[in-house]
């Protein structure tokens, strides 16, 4: 297949792209490379291709250029839209910024699929922070974590949007429209609802990708800060989980288009953030991680998002395959093999 992913010389389109290549699929990548490292992994991405049946081509680009965009979409069958502005402390800094490209960018995308002469398939990378604080949800405390009292799956897809921070308002009218755009003009669209995704590649910082932060911290002597307590829980999922539904959903176009379904790693694999996390850090770096600092609760956090997947079970029989313990091992090992590009 001829398959463009929007922003992807990011973490999860770099991963995505590899996987597409192996497939033997043709990859057009569009990225504006604006995001620090992403020039690192398009150039891994480059030579991994050198050695994968598929072939990969890039255009620089971004997403609220909508000639651009549609250019890019036009002749590919698929489109994996990822570019995206991730963060909620960035877009409450600067909501402007963040519709544009998460909302508008999104629309420019759609668009472009439905002006195209032979309109692709879209499937998009929405989050759980479409859900917002889920505040109407009974909350129980216990010693290390925070649960659900009543949903022991976890967050089911009927769930009411509840778009908290600019963030969430800009990825939830990206969620609705793809979805819309489906109903409407009939273009095979899914929306994938995710989690905390983690896994090599993932270049974190502090106000996004938590985990590959603290990893990357750990590792490079950085300071560790906490905002709120610490016992806020994630489910959380290894980044080839991820393709594996993208490559089922785009497979099974003939159920999952116009459906919305919840991505991460539900019950088995949740975590909070550092009560938990620390621990588990502690192991793998052989010696004691502590935090540096503790701040305040931050707009929009969630005490506990653990999302119900029954329904991508259900009706694409995937799972998560990857337990916490081996993926965040993996994670461990690709930081440690790669120092250099979190020290230069």
């Amino acid at each position: 297949m001829r398959i463009l992913i929007t922003g992807g010389a990011g973490f999860i389109g770099s991963n995505l792209a590899e996987r597409l290549l192996e497939r033997g699929h043709t990859v057009t990548i569009f990225d504006n490379l604006s995001r620090p490292r992403t020039p690192h992994n398009l150039a891994w991405l480059r030579e991994r291709a050198l050695a994968l049946p598929g072939t990969l081509r890039f255009i620089e680009g971004d997403v609220r250029d909508a000639p651009a965009i549609a250019a890019a979409v036009a002749g590919v069958e698929a489109v994996f839209h990822l570019a995206s502005q991730v963060a909620v402390t960035t877009s409450v800094r600067d909501p402007r910024t963040d519709f544009e490209i998460n909302a508008l960018g999104t629309f420019n995308v759609l668009e472009g699929a439905r002006l195209a002469p032979a309109p692709p398939a879209v499937l998009y990378a929405s989050t759980n922070k479409v859900y917002g604080a889920m505040e109407d949800l009974a909350i129980v405390e216990e010693p290390t974590r925070y649960r659900y009292r009543d949903l022991p799956y976890g967050v089911p897809e009927t769930q009411p949007l509840d778009l908290h921070s600019p963030y969430g308002c800009s990825k939830g009218a990206g969620d609705q429209y793809v979805r819309d755009y489906h109903r409407i003009y009939g273009i095979p669209t899914v929306v994938f609802r995710q989690s905390a995704i983690y896994g090599p590649r993932q270049f974190g910082v502090e106000d996004q990708g938590w985990a590959a932060h603290f990893v990357i911290a750990a590792q490079t002597g950085r300071p560790i800060s906490i905002y709120g307590d610490g016992k806020q829980v994630r489910d959380m999922l290894y980044v080839s989980d991820l393709v594996d539904l993208y490559e089922l959903a785009l497979m099974r176009l003939d159920v999952a288009a116009g459906k919305i379904y919840n991505v991460g790693g539900g019950p088995a694999n949740t975590l909070s953030i550092w009560a938990e996390f620390q621990p588990l850090l502690s192991r793998l770096a052989g010696r004691p991680i502590a935090a540096a600092r503790y701040g305040d609760w931050r707009p929009g956090d969630q005490p506990v998002c653990v999302l119900d997947v029954r329904k991508a079970a259900q009706e694409l029989g995937w799972r998560p395959t990857v337990g916490l313990e081996e993926g965040m091992g993996r994670l461990w090992s690709w930081v440690g093999d790669n120092l250099a590009l979190f020290t230069g």
